[in-house]
């Protein structure tokens, strides 16, 4: 038979009120999703004006991408008819290694999503290492997404 700790100490805590907006933080937080895709490119300079770039991106995540003001407005579907657009802040762009963006609706201040460039250690082939953000019931449909962006990034490049 095991027993638990049965002497705790006592801390008094302040009282912990359940509201709406801590009952929604608790059900909505997000967890992190860290995707790995190997690609057959030796050199990052390409890939990476495919990850950073509006033309690079609209060639592979987005049938209409548009960079303003620290500002990428990705667009899919037709832009002058059915379409669904959303806009992410750049937080961070490194040449030849990653862009961080966080949706500008976003609201877990923690979320982001990431695209960087690693390399393989055995192969030292270049992999795109993807980091994002959902609720525990979309991250496996949020995997699903990121296997058909990367299946269109290689059709779209080769790579």
């Amino acid at each position: 038979m095991v027993f638990c700790n049965l002497f705790c100490t006592f801390v008094p805590v302040k009282p912990n009120f359940v509201t709406n907006e801590n009952l929604a933080k608790t059900f909505m937080q997000k967890q992190r999703l860290n995707l790995e895709y190997p690609l057959s490119v030796r050199k990052p300079d390409l890939l990476w004006q495919l990850l950073s770039t509006d033309h690079g991106l609209e060639r592979w995540l987005a049938d209409h991408v548009i960079e303003e003001n620290g500002v990428m407005r990705l667009t899919w579907g037709d832009i002058y008819g059915e379409h669904h657009t959303l806009n992410a802040n750049i937080l961070e762009r490194q040449k030849n290694s990653h862009i961080r963006l966080q949706w500008v609706d976003e609201d877990d201040p923690d979320a982001f999503w990431e695209m960087r460039i690693g390399q393989s250690e055995l192969t030292e082939e270049l992999c795109l290492c993807v980091v994002d953000y959902a609720p525990a019931e979309d991250i496996d449909d949020l995997h699903e997404l990121w296997d058909g962006n990367l299946d269109r990034l290689h059709q779209s490049s080769g790579f």
